[in-house]
């Protein structure tokens, strides 16, 4: 099982933070859903992973990865997203060998399915898989085997969090994941989000214990303003889940 090899790896993976390994680094942004991707590569094995990928601009990073060098292993999804799809499935058949990855508890379609404390490997790097569900039943944050950096999905945002109020979330399972799961990471580990609406690209675990505004108050008031909200429905949120579902693969057209 893909799943339980993942795990057993991960257990034998020793960690080894400030070690100066080369890693690569690339955040890219799609637009309309204001998402962001990430590129990492393992320099010396040209081994990459790419992290919530959207599909409008799989060619673009299919592109930067063949511009790089790099041989693309997983593009994975930290969960089932409501405003964009997912650009796994296209970017399986762009790449051959790239293998879609998602959490078990999304209940969506991918080549691997991860759960909590599975380690997802490229080069001499990993990634660890956190559970941090509250947005939505699957999320899941990665963190890099040195704890230096963590790709919190909508979980944790900079100076925000994930809305609650659809695809199983939950306010107080949000708080507690992101208290419980992110904020024990050490206070300089960057924080990477899915999205930002504000042109910001990264924060700090210290930053956002000490200055986000929703996740600084008790879980009984971060519960009320979450209720509060009354956001309106995802655009995309009708056709984006049902493909996401399947890994963002779409119907050829008959």
């Amino acid at each position: 099982m893909a799943g339980a090899a993942l795990r057993v790896a991960g257990r034998q993976l020793s960690q080894h933070r400030g070690s100066g390994a080369p890693i690569l680094l690339r955040q890219m942004f799609e637009p309309k859903s204001c998402t962001y991707t990430y590129l990492l590569g393992d320099k010396e094995s040209r081994e990459a992973i790419l992290i919530d990928p959207v599909l409008e601009m799989a060619h673009r990073d299919a592109q930067l990865v063949k511009e790089l060098g790099l041989r693309l292993l997983y593009a994975v999804n930290t969960h089932c997203h409501a405003d964009h799809i997912t650009g796994t499935g296209l970017l399986r058949s762009l790449l051959p060998g790239c293998q879609s990855v998602i959490s078990r508890l999304s209940g969506a379609q991918a080549d691997l399915h991860i759960e909590d404390g599975d380690f997802i490997h490229f080069g001499r790097f990993a990634l660890e898989t956190r559970a941090s569900p509250g947005h939505t039943s699957g999320c899941v944050t990665f963190v890099l085997n040195d704890q230096s950096m963590a790709f919190t999905g909508d979980a944790l945002l900079i100076r925000g969090c994930g809305r609650t109020d659809f695809q199983q979330g939950c306010a107080k399972t949000l708080y507690h994941s992101v208290h419980e799961k992110i904020f024990t990471l050490p206070g300089d580990c960057l924080i990477y989000p899915a999205h930002d609406y504000h042109g910001l690209t990264v924060s700090t675990v210290e930053e956002e214990r000490t200055l986000n505004p929703r996740l600084t108050l008790s879980c009984e008031e971060f519960v009320k303003v979450m209720d509060d909200l009354k956001l309106p429905k995802p655009q995309q949120i009708d056709f984006a889940v049902p493909a996401n579902m399947r890994c963002g693969v779409q119907n050829p057209p008959s």
